[in-house]
This record gives C-alpha cells, sequence and structure tokens, in this order.
C-alpha cells in the first residue's frame, strides 16, 4: 500500500513538475504586438487589413478618422474583435493630389489647413504653419470622438507621422486627450508608455524588407518588454501606385515613380507568408494593445523617453 501511495505521489510531482515547466516555456516567449498604420485611408489599404484579419492573428490598427474610406474600415473592424482599434491622429495629408482635411472643418480649424482647406503635405510644413494649440486639440477630440461615435472599442490613439508627440506641447495635449478619453498612447518611437519596444519596417529597401524582418522577430526581440513592430499594408492597385509620396525621396524613384503601393505589398506579404506563421507560438506569441492595456490598466500609463 505504501508502495502504491509513494508511486502515486511520484507520478503526481512528476506531472505538476511537467506542468510547470510547460507553463515557464510558454511565458518566457517573447511577446510580438503587430501595428497596422493607416488603416481607412484608401480602400486597397483598407482590403490588405482584410487578408490580415482573414488570418485571425491578434493584432493593432490604427484607424485615420479623418479620411475617405474609414467607414469601410469599420465594417472590417466590427467584425474582427481579434484585432485592437487606436485613432491615428491626423494633422498631415502627404500625398500629390490625394487629399484630406480636418473631421471639424476648415473653418473651425484654420490654422491646420493650407490655402485650399486640406492638411498640410509635410511634417515640415504642419511645423512651419503656424498651428493653434487650441485648434489642434478641438480637431483632433473631433477624431477620437467621431471614432468612439462607429461603435468600435477604442484602446488607444498614436500620432500620424510623429506630428502629435513631436513637441512638448503636442506631446502634452496628447497625453491630455488619452486621460480625458480613458485610452492608452501607443509608442513612437524613443516615447514610450507601456514599456513596449519600436520597431518600424517603412524605412526598410524591398528587397530586404521581409529578410529584416524576419530576422527581427527571430532574435532580436525582448522577453521581458512588449515588443511593438509597426507595419504599413496596401495593395498594388490602380489606386496606390498612383500616390507619390511628397515627404520620403524612398518612397519614389528618382524618375519621379510612386513606390509606396511596392513596400506596402510586400509589407503585407511578410505578415502572410508561411514563413512568419511558422514562427507565431515558437519564437514568439502575438498580442495586441487591447490584451497590453487589460493586463496592465490604464493607470500603468508613464511616458519614458528611451535613447535608441
Amino acid at each position: 500500500m505504501k508502495n502504491i501511495k509513494y508511486l502515486f505521489c511520484l507520478l503526481l510531482s512528476v506531472a505538476v513538475l511537467q506542468t510547470a515547466s510547460a507553463q515557464m516555456s510558454i511565458q518566457v516567449l517573447p511577446r510580438l504586438m503587430l501595428r497596422l498604420d493607416d488603416i481607412g485611408m484608401n480602400h486597397s489599404v483598407n482590403m490588405a487589413m482584410q487578408k490580415m484579419a482573414d488570418t485571425k492573428m491578434p493584432f493593432s490598427a490604427s484607424v485615420q478618422f479623418a479620411c475617405p474610406w474609414y467607414q469601410e474600415a469599420v465594417e472590417i473592424l466590427k467584425k474582427n474583435p481579434q484585432i485592437s482599434v487606436g485613432v491615428h491622429l491626423t494633422l498631415t495629408s502627404e500625398w500629390k493630389n490625394y487629399r484630406w482635411g480636418p473631421v471639424t472643418g476648415r473653418e473651425a480649424v484654420p490654422s491646420l489647413v493650407d490655402a485650399v482647406g486640406y492638411f498640410p503635405q509635410s511634417t515640415g510644413a504642419f511645423a512651419k504653419s503656424g498651428y493653434k494649440i487650441e485648434e489642434v486639440e478641438k480637431e483632433l477630440s473631433a477624431q477620437i470622438e467621431r471614432a468612439l461615435a462607429s461603435g468600435l472599442k477604442i484602446s488607444y490613439i498614436d500620432p500620424h507621422m510623429g506630428i502629435a508627440l513631436s513637441t512638448p506641447a503636442l506631446r502634452a495635449l496628447t497625453e491630455k486627450l488619452a486621460h480625458k478619453y480613458k485610452l492608452g498612447i501607443s509608442t513612437l518611437s524613443e516615447t514610450v508608455y507601456f514599456g513596449e519596444t519600436y520597431k518600424e519596417m517603412w524605412g526598410e529597401p524591398v528587397a530586404t524588407k521581409k529578410k529584416a524582418f524576419l530576422a527581427y522577430v527571430t532574435n532580436k526581440l525582448s522577453k521581458t518588454r512588449p515588443n511593438l513592430v509597426v507595419i504599413h499594408v496596401g495593395l498594388q492597385t490602380a489606386e496606390m501606385n498612383a500616390l507619390f509620396d511628397m515627404n520620403s525621396s524612398m518612397m519614389n524613384t528618382k524618375a519621379g515613380k510612386p513606390l509606396t503601393a511596392l513596400h506596402r505589398e510586400t509589407e503585407l506579404n511578410m505578415l502572410l507568408s508561411p514563413a512568419f506563421k511558422a514562427l507565431v507560438n515558437k519564437k514568439f506569441t502575438l498580442t495586441n494593445y487591447t490584451e497590453l492595456i487589460n493586463e496592465r490598466g490604464i493607470e500603468s500609463m508613464k511616458l519614458e523617453v528611451v535613447k535608441n
């Protein structure tokens, strides 16, 4: 009888140790957060997001509620609760012949628009525009309120082209709006709010984009911090192929041919690739801002300036 009890206790101890070991192996996997930016910008970007949504992988989607196609994005996101939704705070309109302006209307925020009533086409133009901080607050509040009125659960805000975190005054305003609406702030490079590491694939050349991304998520993720990778997706449609970026020479050839669509479809394809899918739950686990904020609590949000 004693031998049976001893054997039972031994087997139970082994089972407990195996369970604990399995739990530890899961816990030490790095956590990867994919944030897809510029959602709602146009139909091609929305359809690229739809392809990612169809995988059912959790990720975060930063929506430009100032853009014409945001309502289509809302329809897609309502059907995909695995996607965490943020407001991509927009104060610039960076394409040559495709423009958008303030949600509040040009008359309400005249310091935020150019001569034809649209947002400035570059970060430099915005900085020199003489914008009034009270008009920035009015416009960004309207974008957040449009997002909340859409019926989506909004978890965070983040700045399109970095504008809303680019100066101490704008950063203070963004933090004020986050507290007012009880939203998180997604990191921007050195400006971190939930301890994230930061990486974006936008500036990587097309030829090496997939290889660099896979190498990063395989070997360079932190095990102690959530890891944010910012992605821009799109399809190579006639619409996307016509978009000339007014801010970056990388996104156009020297002859003036736009490369934005090629860059964005390359980033989409690397996420949809079998090579990436094979790494999920082996090299890392996927999470999003909704899960991170629920885990840590919105009150844990704190500015951390990281020098890269």
